[in-house]
């Protein structure tokens, strides 16, 4: 049982690594603009199956296809911005139904294109079995990991020392502010959406190496990278990561210990009781700001 427990938080730290760029992208939009993207999760799903067609019609690495994701992805990211930003009127409400409306038609758009069918790799490689010690993972989720470190790290880089980087927090921080520092919060808000609409290509890209993707799969997405952001306190990457592997390690353990139908469940009881007793999020306001 010892075992079962072991390799179960350690299956989530890997999962939950992906599960922390999707909701960065989540949260890179919101600080940036003050609305929820819940189209977010489609974009992610459309990445990875951008890594099947490539390895499907090419026999090549799902990773070769990041060129492709990058710019179907970015691109509609850029299409979405457009739309939002044209809402002058109750634009947070106007938004979330929105982004909802153009993530059912992404949906159904995979759907018509790539049918219902579960996709997976089919990459010998990716699904080699690699022990550490009595843990075992394929190298899929391996690699997966250590991409969104990276990614991570690089994200936490450009918002720290890049211009445009500190621009995007001071308009997350206050917008009239930055304006009357000579910053346009239009072209920034344009950049953050762009940013995020990468890392979304990056997690799709991950996430079809090492797990199984489908259409009904984006919303969920959506919803995990929302329940991250809540747990996170929306601001913090390394919240936002150890958020995310919270959010992982739940889900695993109770797929080990009861069953994978209460999975789903079991992320939206943690969401419910950190909302309900920690608002600010599980690193309270001041890790938040950080």
């Amino acid at each position: 049982m010892s075992d079962l427990i072991l390799q179960a938080l350690f299956s989530g730290v890997l999962i939950g690594s992906v599960y922390a760029l999707v909701a960065l992208g989540l949260a890179l939009a919101f600080g940036a603009m003050r609305i929820i993207n819940l189209a977010h999760g489609e974009l992610v799903l459309l990445a990875a199956y951008m890594a099947y067609f490539v390895e499907s019609q090419t026999g090549l690495d799902p990773y070769a296809a990041i060129p492709l994701a990058l710019l179907v992805v970015v691109s509609l990211s850029f299409v979405l911005f457009v739309l939002v930003d044209r809402i002058r009127e109750h634009r947070e409400l106007n938004s979330l139904i929105l982004t909802f409306a153009i993530g059912i038609i992404l949906t159904n758009a995979i759907l018509l294109v790539f049918k219902s069918d579960m996709r997976s790799t089919s990459s010998a490689v990716l699904q080699d079995a690699i022990s550490f010690g009595p843990l075992y993972a394929m190298q899929g989720e391996i690699i997966a990991f250590g991409v969104s470190l990276v990614l991570m790290a690089a994200l936490w880089w450009w918002l720290k020392k890049s211009w445009y980087g500190r621009a995007v927090r001071a308009v997350s921080s206050h917008r009239n502010a930055a304006m009357l520092m000579g910053i346009n919060p239009a072209r920034i808000e344009t950049v953050a959406f762009l940013v995020a609409g990468a890392l979304a290509s990056f997690a799709g890209v991950a996430l079809y190496t090492m797990s199984v993707i489908q259409p009904a799969v984006g919303h969920a997405l959506t919803v995990k990278a929302f329940i991250v952001t809540v747990l996170a306190g929306v601001g913090s990457i390394p919240g936002v990561f150890l958020g995310a592997v919270l959010l992982g390690v739940t889900e695993a353990l109770t797929v080990t210990l009861a069953s994978s139908a209460l999975q789903e469940l079991a992320g939206m009881v943690l969401f419910l009781l950190v909302l309900f007793f920690l608002p600010n999020g599980l690193f309270g306001a001041r890790a938040r700001r950080g």
